[in-house]
């Protein structure tokens, strides 16, 4: 019975630190505005509009929506959201809107890092 509880204990707590997938991420955070286009958001799936998103680049797409840009929030606003969760959302969406992105290396995920210590250093100013 001790050995079936540390069990189930575990693999809860497994559970609770894997990182979500960008779809079950778009699905829970990023639809409130991305399926609909609230708020000025682009709407996934419309190329038109996430053409020139794509056209940034997966790294500084990323990194800024991660900082929040224009109506969005800061991690679209769940503050608990991770860097690979979110930058994965990101590729979700921006994939059915017209892009061919992979999901950032731990070198993308660097240079992200950087670019939003970056901003936000200078925002602080």
């Amino acid at each position: 019975m001790k050995k079936l509880a540390v069990t189930l204990v575990l693999g809860m707590i497994s559970t609770w630190t894997l990182s979500a997938t960008g779809e079950e991420t778009y699905q829970t955070v990023c639809a409130n505005c991305h399926a609909q286009g609230l708020a000025g958001a682009p709407k996934v799936g419309d190329t038109k509009a996430w053409d020139k998103l794509i056209k940034e680049g997966q790294m500084q797409l990323t990194a800024d929506g991660f900082n929040g840009v224009r109506a969005m929030p800061a991690k679209g606003g769940r503050a608990e959201l991770t860097l690979p969760e979110f930058a994965a959302a990101v590729v979700h969406m921006a994939n059915l809107s017209g892009a061919k992105w992979q999901e950032p290396d731990e070198a993308m995920l660097k240079k992200m890092r950087a670019r939003i210590e970056k901003r936000n250093t200078s925002s602080a100013k």
